[in-house]
């Protein structure tokens, strides 16, 4: 299976999708993914069915990374 940007999230069968112990009181937050090629898939909580975006290893650590760094506090503050 080839993964892309915004394919559906439920034709992703085969993975465990994780959620932040951080997420909100009813549960909204972005949910991840492993894939089997390395890559990782992100998705809306609120819409499973919906688009995944997929992104490289290397890309989810740079914005992890950047997250613990306080790098995108704007962006919620």
């Amino acid at each position: 299976m080839e993964f892309t940007n915004g394919m559906p999230a439920g034709e992703l069968n085969s993975v465990t999708w994780i959620k932040s112990s951080h997420s909100n009181a009813t549960g909204n937050c972005v949910e991840l993914a492993a894939l089997p090629d390395g890559q990782v898939a992100v998705r809306n909580s609120r819409d499973p069915q919906g688009p995944a975006l997929v992104y490289t290893r290397d890309e989810v650590e740079a914005f992890v990374a950047g997250a613990r760094g306080g790098e995108f506090d704007d962006v919620i503050g």
